[in-house]
């Protein structure tokens, strides 16, 4: 998957490299300047499309990649909640949530701090 991904940026570069020639040429006669200027816009486009598809997800969708985080962490913390609380079925039910409550305060400082 990595190698189709260079290979499609590879060709996004190349492409955008033949339509900025055009348009620096079309750009260089003056009467051809309003077909120029668009396309050095599309060249640009291609020129990014081509860096953004050859960088991981985790760096083109930062703050998708760390929401998915933060809810594979909570539903860890859930799943050892339920389990330390079937542990302790003998203990009334406000010291079982007080000890729930601590133990997911310390899952929270436990994980990164965003920024």
């Amino acid at each position: 998957m990595r190698l189709l991904r260079g290979l499609l940026a590879a060709l996004l570069w190349i492409l955008g490299a033949v339509v900025g020639l055009l348009a620096v040429i079309l750009c260089v006669t003056i009467i051809l300047l309003p077909l120029g200027i668009p396309l050095l816009l599309l060249s640009r486009r291609l020129f990014g499309a081509a860096g953004r598809i050859m960088l991981p997800r985790r760096l083109r969708h930062p703050l998708q990649e760390a929401d998915k985080s933060a809810r594979k962490s909570a539903r860890k913390a859930r799943k050892r909640t339920k389990k330390l609380n079937k542990s302790m079925p003998d203990l009334g039910a406000s010291k079982a949530k007080r000890t729930t409550r601590k133990f997911l305060k310390r899952q929270r400082r436990s994980l990164p701090q965003p920024g």
